[in-house]
């Protein structure tokens, strides 16, 4: 890990309202072409409204019905996806090179903070070596997908709280046939944390990370 006065400023922006992908998305690649190596990490957390993102690998047949929900194409990693309300998306501006991680540090990071959120409510879940994301039992519970630029990284992941599996239902989620998704809900149905209980998490696990020298929480 890099000495303290070297450790990056972390700047995190809680959106307390769902906003559009295509904002977010353009927003994401704005701010990543133009930081230097002195621009402060970001890292979002929100909601989307309703929204299908098809990944760079993204394969038209994995769209199995077409419905109102929009269709964006994205230069994130992997096939396609749902996001909307009841569903918490973070997403990671990091200047890898500066933090002295690759990509597998970084997915790796994702992947394990998602688990050790839901281990602070008794489910265990877990990653795969072949298939990204976070499962219990074999059903999907958070997705992943970056976009690296120059040692730069944005998109992240998402994880469902209490959302509408209804749009996962129209794709194969991921480009898995018959993959399925779970949320908090399902798992602890009585006393399940909301979106606001995951972002406090969150935001105190990334000040607890030692990987920042100051973090500072911007609500939006």
């Amino acid at each position: 890990m890099n000495d303290t006065v070297l450790k990056p400023k972390l700047i995190i922006r809680h959106f307390e309202t769902a906003v559009e992908y295509t904002d977010r998305f353009q927003a994401m690649k704005n701010l990543t072409e133009n930081r230097d190596e002195n621009t402060p990490d970001e890292l979002w957390i929100l909601q989307h409204h309703d929204v299908l993102t098809q990944g760079q690998a993204g394969k038209p047949e994995h769209i199995l019905a077409h419905t109102d929900i929009p269709v964006v194409q994205s230069d994130r990693g992997g096939q396609i996806t749902w996001h909307g309300p009841g569903q918490m998306v973070v997403y990671f501006m990091f200047d890898l090179n500066r933090l002295k991680w690759n990509v597998r540090s970084l997915v790796s990071y994702a992947e394990n903070l998602m688990i050790e959120l839901l281990k602070k409510y008794g489910i265990t879940a877990y990653a795969k070596a072949d298939a990204p994301g976070v499962y219990v039992d074999e059903r999907k519970i958070g997705s992943l997908g970056f976009k690296i630029r120059k040692g730069r990284s944005y998109h992240g992941l998402a994880l469902n709280i209490d959302c509408d599996l209804t749009g996962f239902h129209t794709i194969n989620p991921c480009g898995y046939a018959g993959l399925e998704m779970v949320r908090v809900m399902d798992l602890i149905p009585e006393t399940y944390p909301r979106f606001e209980n995951f972002c406090t998490d969150v935001i105190e696990s990334l000040k607890d990370s030692g990987y920042f020298n100051d973090v500072e929480v911007i609500e939006q």
